[in-house]
């Protein structure tokens, strides 16, 4: 019977889902995080072996296509795994990857709902890496180069069958071409062309900059020779370091594909997670691993002193976050900010700024509760928002009496202040804008504005939070001094 079991394709499902090969690269998020999850799963009987070794094949592969692609963007540790975000043929694509804890199967779930949706997964990814692999005039299944300068390679890391997949894994090399790649290739360059107005003009000149700022990005570790001690997550930081051009190593005895040893004079920096380290060199700088996950968001290379081994680290601030208005804008997004306009700003600049803000917010009433209100109250939203502004009318009006002097004169035409008038027509303005709406778009409109005052209300919570925060370490630091 274990003969003759029936087996099946999904190849023509995949092929009817997705007609184009874009359409299957744009919906690839949701194959990369069930693959890397599980390509985690222990030897059990929850899953086959040969499935959770399928999607260990495949997302390596997959990493190696973003390390020759130099598509990697943005990186963000959190507590259910490590998020990247990577740019493929004009796409962002975002997955999540669990962190390698050894786990045991969860009772409550079912598992044989996961394993159909894994093995449609799977198929979909073999297709896409495929591809991909074509695009980059790479061999695919994958072979390495051959490395002249690993260490360690006498030693029996795996089995025969399993020596390629282990070599794979150490992302340690670069994956064969089918075609040997012409060396004297020149890298692409964006065309001038000359353009009449200055329209046309600033976007080349901002289309030019975002070009050099994605290629300052994508070279961000070239140059510089990395090695990981052996209690750093060796995985993600190899990835991370040859993604962005670095070159990386460890012990030889911890991972197959290590290139030089702990004692190589040109290794720049030492990825180190404890507070010691044994033997040191002076001509390299020992850092911890969120040094690295910061640097690609912020696209540069930050300052190691609060990265060194020992130190509290800064907070690891989620690059996925967007601006907008409302949005709550911690201190050290500020700081970092400071940093890639090219000014040198401190932690005490920061906070001072902070204190400030928080200053001219005090008189402001924070509302604790949702004032649950749906959507059948968007005229009391356009009345609310009236009298706010008339308030604010008034309160203008009564700053320009106070400015004014209190005497007896010959009569004379009143003068007119030109910001009370101006604000007074601009009110003006957008009350006769809003009764000219029509219903749909007036409800539509109050929604937007009751939306955009609770975005502001969460903001004030989370700046009251940091401050309740902020003198609680003040208060712990005088204790301590006492």
């Amino acid at each position: 019977m274990r003969n003759n079991k029936p087996s099946y394709t999904l190849e023509h499902i995949v092929k009817e889902r997705y007609p184009t090969f874009v359409d299957a690269v744009r919906d690839m998020d949701d194959a990369l995080s069930m693959c890397s999850l599980f390509s985690t799963f222990p030897r059990s009987g929850r899953c086959h072996v040969s499935s959770v070794q399928l999607c260990r094949r495949l997302t390596v592969e997959f990493m190696h296509y973003v390390i020759a692609a130099r598509a990697l963007r943005k990186v963000f540790l959190s507590i259910k795994g490590i998020y990247y975000q990577a740019e493929i043929q004009g796409q962002e694509i975002t997955w999540v990857v669990p962190y390698m804890f050894s786990r045991n199967h969860a009772t409550d779930v079912d598992y044989r709902v996961m394993v159909t949706f894994n093995d449609f997964y799977a198929t979909l990814l073999g297709f896409i890496n495929f591809r991909l692999y074509q695009s980059l005039n790479l061999t695919y299944p994958p072979k390495m180069e051959v490395l002249d300068n690993e260490v360690g390679s006498e030693v029996d890391y795996a089995l025969e069958n399993e020596e390629l997949m282990e070599r794979l894994a150490g992302l340690s090399g670069d994956v064969a071409h089918v075609v040997a790649a012409d060396a004297g290739n020149e890298e692409a360059e964006l065309d001038e062309f000359p353009v009449d107005g200055d329209n046309e003009g600033t976007e080349g000149t901002k289309r030019k900059e975002e070009a050099q700022r994605l290629q300052n990005l994508q070279n961000l570790f070239v140059g510089l020779k990395f090695f990981l001690n052996r209690e750093v997550p060796r995985e993600p930081l190899a990835f991370i370091i040859r993604s962005f051009g670095g070159m990386v190593s460890w012990e030889p005895t911890v991972c197959i594909g290590a290139t030089f040893g702990v004692s190589d004079e040109t290794v720049t920096h030492q990825v180190v997670d404890r507070p010691m380290v044994e033997r040191t060199f002076i001509n390299r700088t020992y850092v911890q691993p969120q040094w690295l996950f910061d640097c690609v968001n912020a696209c540069m290379l930050l300052p190691t002193a609060d990265y060194l081994p020992g130190a509290h680290l800064p907070p690891h601030v989620s690059p996925f976050m967007k601006e907008g208005q409302g949005e709550y804008e911690p201190p050290e997004q500020l700081r970092l900010r400071a940093l890639q306009r090219g000014e040198q700003i401190d932690q005490s600049d920061v906070e001072k700024t902070m204190e400030k803000e928080e200053e001219e917010t005090d008189g402001e009433q924070v509302d604790s509760e949702d004032d649950g209100r749906g959507s059948d109250s968007g005229h009391e939203e356009m009345e609310e928002e009236e009298k706010e502004e008339e308030i604010k009318l008034q309160e203008i009006e009564k700053k320009m009496q106070k400015k004014r002097k209190v005497h007896v004169t010959a009569g004379k035409v009143k003068e007119q202040n030109e910001e009370l008038v101006a604000a007074e027509e601009a009110l003006e303005e957008k009350r006769l804008a809003v009764m000219a709406m029509r219903k749909k778009d007036r409800h539509l409109y109050s929604k937007i504005m009751y939306g955009r005052r609770k975005k502001e209300r969460e903001a004030n919570k989370l700046a009251v939070k940091r401050k309740a925060y902020e003198d609680t370490l003040k208060a712990a630091k005088k204790v301590k001094k006492r």
